[in-house]
């Protein structure tokens, strides 16, 4: 299948998602409130700027809440953003760690009605690593560089970037710099093969591909004021958070309960993350990548919404927005139990 056949595809199934999701009598389940649960579907990626969930998951933290309220806990993990969307805006999915422009691209989709960010999650993180012998943008022109998906999280920063810098990348891989995007374990091959020549990707692979001999060309961190920027945020479907405010906090508490976690012991932590991205891609990271990538991340529930909305700018730039939504992101964010659970643990409360 081609680039442009795969973002079609993409595109018409995140269109059938928004039908449903639009369809007579959903608008109005949604302002019905409370209801009864049973189950709950929560998504992450097996990357460490989801180790929040990775941890909560690992340790049986979302069990353990949810067991509070006889509510059944299905976890799934995701390889890239705009699967997330298409999940969440069917109805499939619950609540999922996600980036910044797919989380946009939702809201956005959606007419502001179909998610929210419940809580953030990650900072730092991501980088371009490219072979050794590349010590500028200039020398990028021509080469071949990977990110996760077209249209996610990363492709944006690297897309961004080449414009500040007057390179330009087309959709399908053309332009001043190919990109081609592919999944984070086929662009660590793809570089030790020789295939590409660098990738804006998340950690571990950042530092997986150091490991393969390259060299950090951009920190994102350091692109940002103050090395602040949303790598992973919180999103939850409209309607489950005003149908399910007990389930909303259950998960909160398991957020906050992996963050302490995290904070409290990170030797602990990181083996949790590492166990549990084991358990789903069958890879073992070893120690010393861990280590490393550990030391490049920044864990907190604030979701740092005016770096969100700087991302939507970038997306928006390259031509992957086309739009912004007409209430200015207005009500993206619902922090109203993530805040209650922060006061309640007398830790600081966020704002949007």
């Amino acid at each position: 299948m081609s680039r442009k056949q795969h973002r079609i595809g993409t595109t018409a199934a995140i269109a059938v998602a928004l039908a449903a999701l639009l369809l007579p009598g959903c608008a109005a389940a949604s302002a019905s409130g409370p209801q009864a649960l049973d189950q709950v579907n929560i998504g992450y990626f097996p990357n460490l700027t989801h180790a929040p969930g990775l941890v909560a998951d690992a340790d049986g933290r979302f069990t353990e809440r949810f067991g509070k309220l006889n509510v059944k806990v299905n976890t799934k993990s995701f390889s890239a953003g705009p699967d997330v969307i298409q999940a969440i805006l069917s109805g499939s999915l619950d609540i999922s760690y996600i980036g910044p422009n797919p989380t946009v691209t939702a809201y956005i989709q959606s007419h502001s009605d179909g998610i929210r960010v419940i809580a953030g999650s990650t900072s730092g993180g991501a980088s371009l690593v490219v072979k050794p012998d590349i010590t500028s943008v200039e020398q990028l022109r021509g080469k071949k560089l990977a990110t996760p998906q077209l249209g996610n999280t990363q492709d944006i920063a690297l897309r961004y970037w080449l414009k500040e810098n007057g390179l330009n990348a087309t959709q399908d891989g053309g332009g001043d710099v190919s990109i081609q995007p592919q999944q984070n374990s086929a662009a660590v091959q793809a570089f030790t093969a020789g295939s590409i020549d660098g990738a804006w990707v998340p950690e571990p692979f950042a530092t997986r591909l150091v490991k393969a001999g390259g060299k950090v060309l951009v920190d994102e961190k350091s692109l940002w004021p103050d090395g602040k920027f949303v790598t992973t945020n919180v999103i939850a479907r409209t309607t489950f958070v005003q149908q399910h405010p007990d389930a909303v906090r259950a998960f909160i508490e398991a957020h906050l309960d992996a963050l302490d976690e995290i904070k409290a012991d990170p030797t602990a932590a990181q083996a949790a993350a590492a166990a549990q991205i084991k358990k789903i891609t069958e890879q073992e990271i070893p120690a010393d990548v861990l280590k490393a990538s550990w030391a490049n991340l920044d864990f907190t529930a604030d979701p740092l919404a005016a770096t969100l909305k700087t991302s939507a700018d970038h997306a928006a730039a390259v031509g992957l927005l086309p739009d912004k939504p007409s209430d200015g992101f207005a009500k993206l964010w619902d922090v109203t139990a993530l805040n209650e659970a922060l006061a309640a643990r007398s830790q600081q409360k966020v704002t949007t």
